[in-house]
C-alpha cells in the first residue's frame, strides 16, 4: 500500500525509470519507488515532471498536486480508472438510496459542528452560541445549520469581521485555509477512487464545476483539522515551513471512532465506511473525530 508524501520544493526534473521516481536537482540525484508514493505534491512552478512519470503514478493511483505561483494547490490528477473500480460499484453509487444519503449528511454535519465546538472549546472560548445552534440541527439539515454555524465559528476563531473566502490568496490566514484543505480534499478523492466509486458523484455538493462533490462532502468533519492548525500558529506570512507543516499534518495521530490512528489512515477508513453505509452494507455509521488535543500539541512539540 502507498503511504509517502513526496513534496518537490525546487527545482528539479522528475522522471521515471526502472520501477523509480528520479528526482533530478541541482545537487543531487533521489530515486523513490513508485509503489510508495501516496501524493507528489509539486510545491514549486520551477519543476518538470515527464508523461512517463505522471503516466505510472497514476497507474498506481498515486495524486499530483500541481500548485501556482501563490503555493496554493490549483489542479491534480485525475486517475480515469481505479484497480478496484468495476461496473457493479458503479451501479450502486448510481442507485445509492436517498434517504441513506441524507442520514450520512445529517451525520457529517452534526460531526463537523461537534469538532468545531470541540475546536472553539479547546481554545478556551465561549461556545454556548454554536451549541445552540447545533441543536436544531434536523434531518438532512433542512435548514442549512452547517452555513449558520460556519459563519459564527470563523468569527470566533479568527476575530470579529474575519470573512472564509475560498479565492482570497493574498490574506495569509484563508491562504493556509485554501492550502490544508486543499491536502485533506486530495486524501479523500484518492481514498473514493480506491473504493471504486467516482468522485464526481456527492450526497450533498452538486456542483456541476466541482469534480470532488462527493470528497467535499466527506471530507467536512476534518476540516477543523486545519482550522485549528492554523489558529494556534499566529503567523503573518504563508511561509515554506507552514505549507509543509499542513502536508505532514496527515501523519499526526487522531483518534477516528475510539482508535487512536494517523489521520491518512482515519480518512481512509472513514471514506470506506461512509461509502458502505450509502452501499448498505452497514446498518448504522459512527462519525466521531477527536484531534484538539494532538493538533495542539503537534504546534506546541515544534514541528513546524
Amino acid at each position: 500500500m502507498s503511504w509517502r508524501t513526496v513534496v518537490i520544493t525546487q527545482h528539479a526534473k522528475l522522471s521515471y525509470s526502472g520501477r523509480m521516481m528520479i528526482v533530478q536537482t541541482d545537487s543531487k540525484i533521489h530515486s523513490i519507488p513508485i509503489e510508495d508514493i501516496s501524493v507528489l505534491m509539486i510545491a514549486t512552478t520551477q519543476a518538470v515532471i515527464t508523461s512517463a512519470l505522471v503516466a505510472k503514478l497514476s497507474q498506481n493511483q498515486s495524486k499530483i498536486i500541481f500548485v501556482d505561483n501563490h503555493y496554493l494547490p490549483v489542479s491534480e490528477t485525475c486517475c480515469y480508472y481505479s484497480s478496484s473500480r468495476t461496473l457493479e460499484s458503479l451501479r450502486k453509487q448510481f442507485e445509492w438510496d436517498e434517504y441513506r444519503k441524507e442520514n450520512l449528511w445529517t451525520h457529517i454535519v452534526a460531526g463537523k459542528i461537534s469538532n468545531q465546538i470541540s475546536v472553539i472549546e479547546s481554545l478556551g472560548i465561549n461556545t454556548d452560541d454554536l451549541e445552540k445552534e447545533a441543536d436544531k440541527l434536523e434531518f438532512g439539515d433542512a435548514t442549512n445549520r452547517e452555513a449558520v454555524v460556519a459563519r459564527k465559528y470563523f468569527e470566533l476563531l479568527f476575530g470579529s469581521g474575519f470573512k472564509r473566502r475560498s479565492d482570497d490568496e493574498e490574506e495569509c490566514v484563508n491562504a493556509a485555509l485554501n492550502y490544508g484543505y486543499s491536502i485533506i480534499l486530495s486524501s479523500f478523492s484518492r481514498a473514493i477512487v480506491a473504493n471504486g466509486c467516482l468522485t464526481h458523484i456527492g450526497i450533498h455538493h452538486s456542483n456541476n464545476q466541482n469534480e470532488y462533490n462527493l470528497a467535499s462532502d466527506l471530507m467536512e468533519p476534518f476540516r477543523p483539522i486545519i482550522d485549528l492548525y492554523v489558529a494556534v500558529q499566529n503567523f503573518t506570512e504563508f511561509s515554506r515551513s507552514i505549507r509543509m507543516s499542513l502536508i505532514n499534518l496527515l501523519n499526526q495521530e487522531i483518534q477516528l471512532n475510539g482508535q487512536k490512528m494517523r489521520i491518512s489512515t482515519a480518512i481512509e477508513k472513514h471514506v470506506s465506511n461512509c461509502i458502505r453505509f450509502l452501499n448498505g452494507d452497514l446498518d448504522n455509521i459512527e462519525i466521531e473525530v477527536d484531534f484538539t488535543d494532538e493538533v495542539q500539541s503537534y504546534e506546541i512539540n515544534g514541528h513546524v
